[in-house]
């Protein structure tokens, strides 16, 4: 990595995502044009274009367009043009947005983004097959896309699609699973399920940019890498969020991941803290699930009181220096690498 960030200006993290999802735009309305009428509306709400009418909603939320900038920098960070790139950030998007809608029906969230999810607004069978065709559209997308490189980014792209439902097979077996004793969740098992669910499309957008660059095979393996670890503290962030964020900017009930007793970082690392806290803490979730808000207002400051929720941070941190370290072992663009830094630090310290 040539330089650091102190060498010129640098751009923030919004900035950063703003010029990418622009770059993107295009492309990205294309490929939902390309879908059934039906399935296509559906996408273009999810992606917070339109209302259910297919009304333009111009201040609807369409998220922060994290994969597709890292797709974008991939490239740029190879020296090659973003423009290279601009199928692979479509496809992970898609990809991305696909994995949204099968999650809120696994996990009956009833809001995404602050308003009601896919499947709530249009019913659960509409949103599976919504997710199903994004799927499909983000593999043939990329799949026709002339070039040398194509095969390799498909292969890239399948690969991480694997890793994703695997992580999101573990996540919902974790659920299942006593919160102690021989058959409770570690610490290793966790990073795993969430190194696939969530850092797996992450290493695979910067690797896919990297790729379509014509970058040789080690630089793709470090961006990999890179966006791997970016995508566990991304995680360890949700978790927190999961637990202590503000509906106003989760846009998800407080105390969602309680409701759900769902095995995240800051529950796990809090039950193995010994404390008294900690103790008290595995009674209650051996008891039942707190589903009334009393119930999980006080999971969570027993959470927070048996160190939890600063383990979780502490996580978050070790990951994205990891990340910020693979960057900088890997001889990259001067321009492109301050951006991703900028990116990462921006993307992991929503809490910190």
């Amino acid at each position: 990595m040539q330089g650091t960030v102190e060498d010129v200006d640098v751009p923030s993290a919004s900035d950063v995502l703003r010029r990418c999802r622009e770059l993107v735009r295009p492309a990205l309305v294309d490929a939902v044009g390309r879908l059934h009428p039906w399935t296509g509306e559906m996408a273009a709400y999810s992606l917070g274009w339109s209302d259910t009418a297919g009304t333009p909603e111009p201040g609807g939320s369409e998220g922060k367009g994290v994969r597709q900038a890292l797709a974008l920098l991939g490239a740029e960070a190879v020296g090659a043009d973003a423009a290279c790139a601009v199928p692979g950030a479509v496809a992970v998007e898609l990809v991305h947005t696909f994995s949204l809608l099968h999650d809120d029906v696994m996990d009956a969230d009833a809001l995404r983004r602050r308003r009601p999810a896919v499947w709530k607004a249009y019913g659960t069978g509409p949103a599976v097959l919504a997710g199903d065709a994004l799927l499909a559209r983000a593999v043939t997308g990329l799949a026709e896309t002339p070039g040398h490189h194509v095969a390799a980014a498909v292969r890239r792209l399948c690969g991480a699609l694997n890793d994703l439902v695997a992580g999101q097979a573990e996540d919902l077996r974790f659920e299942h699973r006593p919160w102690d004793g021989p058959g409770a969740v570690g610490p290793e098992e966790y990073r795993s399920m969430a190194e696939g669910k969530t850092g797996a499309l992450l290493g695979c957008a910067l690797a896919l940019g990297a790729v379509l660059g014509g970058a040789p095979e080690p630089t793709v393996a470090a961006l990999d890498r890179a966006g791997r670890h970016l995508g566990l503290a991304f995680q360890a962030v949700d978790d927190i969020l999961g637990i202590w964020g503000d509906p106003a900017t989760t846009g998800k009930p407080v105390h969602a991941d309680l409701h759900r007793g769902k095995k995240t970082h800051p529950v796990l690392a809090a039950l193995a803290g010994g404390s008294r806290a900690a103790r008290e803490l595995g009674t209650l979730l051996a008891s039942a699930r707190p589903t009334d808000a009393a119930a999980a207002e006080r999971v969570a400051s027993l959470v927070e009181e048996a160190g939890g929720r600063a383990a979780t941070r502490g996580e978050a941190r070790r990951h994205l220096d990891a990340a910020r370290d693979a960057l900088r072992a890997t001889p990259l663009t001067r321009t492109a690498a301050r951006e991703l830094d900028v990116l990462f630090a921006g993307l992991a310290d929503r809490v910190m």
